[in-house]
């Protein structure tokens, strides 16, 4: 795996589900491959009793709890797939967007709070 790979990993990679593993004595770990059902996929979060699993099939962003020990098959670690620019987006709208009269004044708001995070001045 080469550094730009690396660098698209989730800044988590490899940090293991301590109550799963410890709990169900699975190696569950954040970028963990797994087939779960005859579908494959990679952990992506720690969701406590359950594993997130990011399914090949599906979208970056969607991630499906699991059961640890249900039909779960561990194998080797593997990149995690992140979201685009557009889903980050949506994502932060389904989070802040109450508070705006529409998606575009949720973008313009977003656009500020994204260049004050950068730390250029306004």
């Amino acid at each position: 795996m080469n550094q730009k790979e690396r660098g698209k990993m989730n800044a988590k990679y490899g940090k293991t589900c301590e109550y799963a593993a410890n709990y169900y004595g699975v190696p569950a770990c954040i970028g963990r491959l797994v087939v779960v059902s005859g579908n494959h996929g990679v952990i992506a979060e720690d969701r406590g009793h359950y594993i997130g699993v990011l399914f090949d099939d599906k979208k970056p962003g969607d991630v499906r709890n699991c059961h640890p020990t249900d039909k779960v098959v561990y194998e080797g670690m593997g990149p995690i797939r992140t979201m685009t620019a557009a889903q980050e987006r949506y994502r932060r709208y389904l989070t802040f967007g109450d508070g705006f009269d529409s998606f575009i004044a949720f973008c313009r708001w977003d656009y500020w709070q994204k260049k004050e995070e950068r730390g250029v001045k306004l």
